[in-house]
């Protein structure tokens, strides 16, 4: 019985030992990347197809010129991103052609490919114009989160919607968040029934946000993961309830986040990385 608590001891302790570790390298890691904000500065630019010269890009304090901008952070999706804004441009062309009052842009933030993710990207600024379809290089991989900041940072809409370029959120949800956040315009500033009752209304004019959540799927997520993904996910949700309280549902399965103008310039310092 003796020697069973030892090597349980030695368990917790290695258990222990390993933890530590992992803490203080995570702490350390934070503390870098909280004083060494060059890869957050970093111009970006964005490149003209048929002149190849590199072209600053828009600041998000710039007036909004397009209503809706699409943001797409893009990591080695050479195969997949094609699919992805052949279905998300053919939607917004639709909607283009229906009410010419709509106006939008797709930004591409190519995070560091290594593989043809640019040329793909290109392929479509050349097929549908500079104007409607943006490449933003980041020149080296900084992650996902840094990928979204800086296009949602170069954006020019009233709107800004960011989708993963794997497709697997469908561009038309976007018109669920898109009339929540008119709803919210109305009701909390008083705007009446119809923003077009007033000629100067600009929904980019008003701090707003909504965002999409897939925690009613989770019950199937659950059955499709792995039990390590489980097991992780499940771990992560306690450790938010024990340190934010119960009432935060979905902590990581967002699955995409529209933003007004107003909203985007006033937490231009507050970008988090949020992964799916």
């Amino acid at each position: 019985m003796g020697f069973l608590w030892t090597i349980a001891e030695l368990l917790v302790a290695l258990v222990f030992i390993i933890a530590s570790f992992l803490l203080t390298a995570v702490v350390s890691e934070a503390y870098r990347r909280r004083h060494n904000n060059t890869h957050v500065d970093a111009p970006a630019f964005f490149e003209d197809p048929n002149s190849l010269k590199q072209v600053p890009c828009p600041h998000i304090h710039d007036p909004a010129e397009k209503y809706i901008s699409l943001v797409i952070p893009a990591f080695n999706e050479e195969h997949r991103l094609p699919g992805a804004l052949d279905e998300t441009i053919n939607y917004l062309q639709e909607r283009a052609a229906k009410d010419k009052s709509f106006t939008y842009e797709v930004v591409i933030v190519d995070d560091g490919s290594a593989d043809a993710t640019k040329r793909v990207a290109f392929d479509f600024v050349k097929k549908y114009t500079v104007d409607n379809v943006r490449v933003i290089l980041l020149g080296r991989n900084h992650g996902k989160g840094e990928a979204i900041r800086k296009g949602m940072l170069h954006s020019r809409g009233e709107l800004l919607l960011m989708l993963d370029a794997d497709g697997a959120t469908k561009v038309t949800d976007l018109e669920k968040l898109e009339n929540q956040i008119h709803a919210v315009a109305r009701k909390e500033f008083h705007l009446g029934d119809s923003t077009s009752s007033d000629s100067s209304f600009r929904i980019s004019d008003i701090p707003l946000a909504a965002f999409g959540s897939r925690a009613h799927l989770e019950e199937k997520a659950l059955a499709t993961r792995k039990w390590y993904r489980n097991f992780l996910m499940k771990g992560f949700h306690l450790v938010v309830l024990l340190t934010a309280g119960s009432g935060i549902r979905d902590t990581q399965v967002k699955f995409c986040n529209i933003y007004t103008h107003a909203c985007a310039q006033a937490h231009t310092h507050l970008w988090l990385l949020v992964r799916h």
